[in-house]
């Protein structure tokens, strides 16, 4: 099956300004947004959605606090959205809706839905880097950085990361039912899977926990590269937002990440550079922990500048 990967998070939530305002400072371009919430684009317009968590046309919580509602995977034509159609009818409700989208739920009980994309294409260069031995990949003179770029816009919305009471259940269904495979595993804690429509190396993660953990550890937009991580992270944590765990680089998927505490009962991550893979790819298992999680791991400062003062407040040791 054709499924391209994320196109849509929806989430039923308190504080509609509030969310709202985390979501811009992120970078995430606010659509029709009113007080009763709106959509917030990538630029390849893939978005995260919000409404009041009382709004009734929502599909009803999961529970445990978590606030997001819904997910809408993107497929690349009507008959991939046909037969993952025929094949969930097989033993679940399916419900066409208005605007020509299904919706239904996973085996875990998230609600999920099916669109054909809307994505746009992105007709913008990526970061690139130059480097001795190479040729010249940024052109002579073209700079590589701006102190005073304006506000940085994710590119697309990249992967979720579920906490699921049983891991083996809700992997066979995202594997057996919809095509994904697993690129790459945590023993004991569960799988990176990538659908059929992409290479990313995930669009979802498992992660095994009790049960009355059950929701959404954390979800993340592809950023241009690691420079735009570094500084859209560094500007949202001057705005007074909490970084969780960053800046660094993963091992699986090898993407740069910088994670920070949300509004939404979840961590948001800025992420860049993932690595892609096709089907001559072998999925890799490893041991959770530290050293298997991040090959480096960054902690984040005020900024700082060398002077002849410097040393003598121990900043150069």
């Amino acid at each position: 099956m054709k499924i391209i990967g994320l196109e849509t998070i929806v989430f039923g939530v308190d504080d509609i300004s509030e969310c709202s305002t985390f979501l811009i400072d992120y970078g995430l371009i606010p659509v029709d947004v009113t007080d009763k919430g709106g959509r917030f684009e990538a630029l390849d317009g893939t978005a995260v959605v919000l409404a009041h968590a009382s709004d009734e046309s929502l599909p009803p919580s999961i529970g445990n606090g978590c606030m997001m509602r819904k997910t809408v995977m993107g497929v690349a034509d009507q008959k991939t959205l046909d037969e993952i159609t025929s094949e969930l009818s097989k033993d679940r409700e399916v419900t066409q809706l208005a605007d020509g989208s299904i919706e239904s739920t996973d085996d875990t009980g998230f609600t999920i839905g099916f669109q054909v994309t809307k994505r746009r294409v992105v007709n913008v260069g990526g970061e690139i880097s130059n480097v001795p031995g190479s040729p010249y990949q940024r052109p002579v003179n073209d700079l590589g950085v701006d102190k005073d770029a304006e506000q940085i816009r994710p590119r697309t919305l990249s992967h979720i990361v579920y906490f699921v009471p049983d891991v083996a259940k809700a992997e066979a269904f995202y594997v057996e039912r919809l095509g994904f495979r697993c690129t790459d595993r945590f023993d004991g804690v569960g799988p990176f899977l990538q659908p059929g429509g992409t290479l990313d190396h995930h669009t979802h993660f498992l992660i095994g926990a009790p049960p009355f953990m059950t929701g959404v550890e954390h979800f993340t937009f592809h950023f241009s590269g690691p420079t735009e991580v570094m500084q859209n992270g560094s500007r949202f944590v001057e705005k007074g937002y909490q970084s969780f765990w960053g800046p660094g680089r993963h091992i699986f998927g090898s993407n740069w990440f910088w994670y920070f505490n949300s509004p939404f009962a979840c961590h948001i991550e800025m992420d860049a550079d993932m690595d892609l893979h096709d089907k001559n790819w072998d999925a890799r298992n490893a041991p959770p922990g530290a050293d298997n999680s991040q090959v480096f791991l960054m902690k984040n400062r005020e900024k700082w500048a060398p002077g002849p003062d410097t040393g003598k407040n121990g900043d150069y040791e």
